[in-house]
């Protein structure tokens, strides 16, 4: 017996480490109902698909130990309350790190937990730059923020022949810290891509009339509309615009037209329509075709456009819990913090404030698909502009 117990121990011994080795689990709340369910279903998208990339390749190495990543994922509701519920819950089961889900407002109800709970917080899909200025240092997002946006409007701009550019726009404000960031940096913007806001009027989410804002964006004739309505508010937008006979020559939303359900419930009046997703399937990249073949094997279509980012913020957890040698909250979180990185959105590196230098894109529906417009050096299709009217499409 005892010449058999030694047999076994040596044939345990040398089994390969990954088949013996505890998963690292990982924590994410995403809306997977609710307004934001569209936008929730591409960032779980991203993260499972991501998951079962690194899986498949072995897992992660920590430690010099081939480990498995276990994904364990909550649906928060589009609800900030819940969001903070969700998130305690997976603290408690002991995650090294959460991902996040979709929206800014349900980011920065999630940063604070991140913090107090000095869990490492990786999350897209949101632009607010606020909540990186108070000082967290659990907080790392891979994306684009309001002042990046801003910047980038002007080099959109200034791809349109100057004489045929916007002259105005006018500013549909969501009455939320997100919608007056935005508002400020599209009006700086101004300033150098050479429109004027004559109209910058305010609405609270969820509001189902928008008529007195598009009339007094159309009585000021301005070229073009700027938003970040979320995606029932940014389709009755446009379904009023029609109504209304207000046509802009640019219409830039951002979050509303980034799930498919907007080309399925708007159709040919969803088209000309300008997005800010932070990502496109056409983005050349390491990964990307990898991640394109098993988002059509599994959704029926190369990747979303918040897919691309979710993939990534998988991708720099990866790397940083191998770089950390082990699955600890605080060595994963300097890990993290000095990323510098390829990923599916292209190279990656955090500023001090957890606030990303990522490529920028802008997106627009055009007969039907998302097409990359910009920048131009990369583009599956050049800016379709001016937007023809709604009854001559």
């Amino acid at each position: 017996m005892r010449v058999l117990m030694l047999f076994v121990l040596a044939l345990v011994g040398a089994w390969p480490l990954p088949a013996l080795a505890q998963s690292i689990k990982v924590g994410a709340v995403v809306p997977l109902t609710g307004r934001y369910g569209p936008g929730g279903a591409q960032v779980r998208a991203g993260y499972e698909i991501a998951v079962e990339h690194v899986n498949a390749a072995g897992g992660v190495t920590v430690g010099g130990r081939k480990m498995p990543l276990e994904l364990v994922l909550l649906d928060d509701e589009s609800d900030a309350t819940k969001t903070v519920a969700r998130l305690e819950t997976l603290g408690a089961q002991g995650v090294v790190a959460y991902l996040g889900g979709f929206g800014s407002d349900l980011h920065a109800a999630a940063a604070s937990v991140a913090e107090k709970n000095k869990v490492p917080y990786l999350g897209v899909a949101f632009a607010l730059h606020k909540v990186h200025q108070q000082g967290f240092r659990y907080l790392f997002s891979p994306f684009w923020k309001s002042p990046d946006i801003g910047q980038a409007t002007q080099g959109l701009f200034s791809t349109i022949p100057a004489a045929e550019r916007p002259k105005t726009a006018a500013i549909f404000q969501e009455k939320t810290d997100w919608g007056r960031e935005m508002a400020a940096a599209w009006t700086e913007a101004g300033k150098a891509a050479g429109y004027q806001v004559a109209v910058q009027g305010e609405y609270a989410p969820g509001a189902k009339d928008f008529s007195d804002l598009i009339l007094k964006a159309k009585a000021a004739n301005a070229d073009a509309v700027f938003a970040l309505p979320t995606p029932p508010d940014g389709m009755t937008m446009i379904k009023q615009m029609k109504e209304l006979g207000y046509t802009p020559k640019l219409t830039l939303f951002i979050r509303a037209p980034d799930p498919p359900i907007w080309t399925k419930n708007l159709g040919k009046d969803g088209d000309f329509v300008l997005l800010a997703p932070g990502w496109h399937h056409g983005v050349k990249a390491p990964g990307v075709k990898e991640l394109n073949e098993a988002h059509v094997k599994k959704i029926g279509r190369p990747a979303d456009p918040i897919a691309g980012p979710a993939y990534a913020c998988v991708q720099i957890l990866a790397a940083a819990l191998t770089r950390a040698g082990a699955p600890d909250r605080n060595k994963v979180r300097d890990a993290i913090a000095a990323t510098d990185t390829t990923t599916v959105v292209g190279p990656v590196k955090f500023r001090a404030d957890g606030t990303g230098t990522v490529q920028s894109v802008f997106v627009q529906w055009i007969n039907g698909k998302q097409e990359l417009v910009w920048p131009k050096e990369s583009a599956t299709a050049p800016l379709a502009y001016p937007a023809p009217p709604f009854a001559k499409r």
